[in-house]
């Protein structure tokens, strides 16, 4: 009950949130376009989407530039492997959730690999071993289980999404105990920053190589998001995973 209240606070907020973004006004969707069936919301998804944007541009990626400059690669990966191997918790959990019992053992298994040998997750020692990667969420789960996805939606800091996928986030975060239940909240806040720009770091030169394209960067990572989350969901029985270049969400 009580997490059912907050799952309703967060979405809430979100909800508010997007409302003041709107009042913005919509973007207009460039000539030429052709319409999605996927993205009923496009003009006002073009809004948010471009002050994502603006935000990755202004704030994250100077920010991610500078960890780059101080950080040396090698401190970066173990960064990077940290937190995957704590995301392998909860893909196992989820892969349980789904009835995939053979992924769950292997993704229990690169836990325990990675936390023993590779010290704590610093060092990946489960993937040149065998024990494939995998990565899966709440929203991953609920399509597993049947929910539609819904139309697409760009949401404010989190970027692409559908409403299944929206609800899949609340829940990611309200379950998440490095950003939820940590008991020390300057250590919490740290570690909540220090993953997104993790997350981002992970995208850094894509991200450059989306921008010099003569292409129209929304309906690009609108039908690569689209794409790859029923790849996902469909574990792979579509053909290869495409890529999403930005925006990977840290909690998911």
């Amino acid at each position: 009950m009580l997490l059912a209240v907050r799952l309703y606070s967060k979405i809430k907020r979100v909800v508010l949130l997007v409302a003041t973004i709107a009042l913005v006004g919509c973007a207009s969707i460039p000539a030429g376009v052709e319409p999605s069936p996927h993205d009923p919301w496009e003009s006002f998804n073009r809004s948010v989407f471009e002050f994502n944007e603006g935000l990755d541009a202004y704030l994250l990626k100077p920010v991610v530039a500078g960890y780059r400059f101080i950080l040396p690669e090698f401190v970066r990966q173990g960064i990077y492997n940290f937190f995957s191997n704590y995301s392998d918790i909860y893909t196992a959990l989820f892969n349980l959730l789904q009835g995939r019992l053979d992924y769950a053992f292997n993704d229990l298994m690169r836990v325990a690999v990675n936390t023993t040998m590779g010290l704590g997750g610093l060092l990946d020692l489960a993937t040149p071993g065998g024990l494939e990667k995998h990565k899966e969420d709440w929203g991953q789960t609920l399509g597993v289980w049947g929910v539609p996805a819904g139309p697409y939606v760009v949401l404010p800091f989190f970027g692409p999404s559908n409403v299944r996928d929206a609800f899949g986030t609340v829940a990611d975060l309200e379950s998440d105990y490095l950003f939820r239940f940590l008991p020390d909240v300057a250590l919490r806040n740290s570690v909540t920053g220090l993953r997104v720009v993790n997350a981002r770091n992970t995208y850094y030169e894509a991200g450059d190589l989306l921008d010099g394209a003569a292409i129209d960067k929304y309906s690009f990572m609108r039908d690569a998001y689209i794409q790859r989350r029923e790849y996902q969901i469909n574990e792979g029985r579509e053909g290869e995973e495409p890529q999403m270049p930005v925006y990977e969400n840290p909690y998911q």
